[in-house]
């Protein structure tokens, strides 16, 4: 199991190179049974499985889809031996209209490296605009 051997702050970077290669079975892999996706592209939260299944496939059927993470803006929080919470920004890419369209969004993984499948929270919203 290679999860085994990555580090917390290096799990977002895992996580996005699942996405970028279209590994919808890995990416699924990582969460735990009763884990909550709240995604970047839906107003509803993914409870299952099958949830994740049909909203990873959607997204990666995105022409061009990629997603790169800001290593510079990830901060990491030990909660317990072997938990992370880890949050950070990442930016999504694809092709709209034929226009490359660019979606910075930020993310919260409350990750258990205890558990084959480490992922038992992710939150991922796109970043607002501020309201002044």
């Amino acid at each position: 199991n290679m999860i085994s051997d990555i580090k917390a702050p290096e799990f977002p970077a895992y996580w996005a190179d699942c996405v970028n290669k279209g590994r919808i079975d890995d990416l699924i892999s990582l969460y735990y049974e009763g884990a909550v996706l709240m995604p970047t592209f839906s107003p509803h939260a993914a409870k299952n499985k099958e949830d994740l299944k049909n909203y990873f496939t959607l997204l990666s059927e995105r022409d061009g889809m990629q997603v790169t993470i800001h290593d510079k803006a990830l901060d990491c929080l030990q909660i317990k031996e072997k938990t992370y919470v880890v949050n950070g920004i990442y930016e999504f890419k694809f092709n709209v209209d034929d226009i490359f369209r660019t979606f910075p969004s930020r993310f919260t993984f409350v990750i258990d490296f205890g558990k084959k499948s480490p992922i038992l929270h992710h939150h991922s919203s796109q970043i607002p605009r501020t309201l002044t």
